[in-house]
């Protein structure tokens, strides 16, 4: 029998013949705390690395944040309030605000949007941050689009109530984002469903939709043009009417229509109307 000290069971007396399930055994447990101190220091020093790269590439992130509303009587305070937070938590930069307000998110083009675009293409800033995925669009067709130009800029983009982003790393979330904004599309597609169909049930109840009609004279519209030859913009000043109101109004004025010969443009300027020739 092998002598066996009582402070461990695997230590062993020299001078002691062991057996070879014994040797085995030993030599096992000795492989064993090899690997397990050696898988501790790489990961020690994976962790310590990733922290490092992680804080460096923190620090250096530039983010744009955006945000829309859809009407003018909105503001997108709180959008921005929740974004200057996010970022701020996590020491990111402020890459610049774009802000729409009053636009649609089926519209594929508004004004801070465009802008936001163009400064991603020149990567002015690393990622775009939303509050919410529908705010940025509510079309699957324009959102796609629009991240895969964002992913050839290499800017992400993340959602931050919805915890989306789309980062490589990421794959579910690509997937989440795909689906969300399906839901969006299907929102917007709603809204507009009972919208057309508030505006049949008022029309049936005699209601009338719409801006109301402007009182003014229109033949004093054709007289000012025809015979004074005042421009569009005067004859408005004059008669307290927008220009292109009296631009239509003259336009629908019968029996006389103006003519405009074949590969001539359209001149706005201060023409006498002609009569069409019989």
């Amino acid at each position: 029998m092998c002598a066996v000290t009582s402070q461990n069971p695997y230590t062993v007396s020299p001078l002691t013949e062991i057996g070879r399930d014994d040797l085995l055994r030993l030599q096992i447990l000795q492989l064993s705390e090899q690997v397990f101190s050696l898988r501790s220091l790489v990961l020690a020093r994976s962790l310590a690395f990733d922290n490092c790269t992680t804080i460096l590439y923190d620090n250096d992130m530039r983010c744009a944040l955006y945000a829309r509303v859809s009407t003018t009587d909105q503001n997108c305070e709180m959008q921005l309030r929740e974004l200057r937070e996010y970022i701020s938590h996590r020491d990111w930069k402020n890459g610049g605000e774009y802000i729409d307000t009053g636009f649609s998110g089926s519209k594929a083009s508004r004004p801070a949007l465009d802008r936001l675009m163009s400064d991603a293409a020149r990567r002015k800033f690393d990622c775009i941050v939303v509050y919410k995925i529908d705010r940025f669009g509510r079309s699957v067709l324009h959102l796609n689009q629009q991240l895969a130009a964002l992913s050839s800029y290499g800017v992400r983009f993340i959602a931050t109530s919805q915890s989306l982003d789309t980062d490589e790393k990421n794959p579910t979330s690509r997937l989440l984002l795909q689906i969300l904004a399906s839901v969006a599309e299907f929102e917007r597609e709603m809204i507009r469903e009972r919208t057309l169909s508030g505006i049949k049930a008022a029309q049936a109840s005699g209601k009338i939709i719409g801006r109301p009609k402007r009182i003014f004279r229109r033949d004093e519209v054709v007289r000012l043009r025809d015979e004074e030859g005042l421009s569009w913009r005067a004859i408005g000043k004059q008669l307290c009417i927008p220009a292109m109101t009296a631009l239509d109004s003259y336009r629908q004025s019968l029996p006389c229509t103006e003519t405009v010969s074949p590969g001539k443009p359209v001149s706005g300027g201060k023409g006498k109307r002609k009569t069409a020739a019989a």
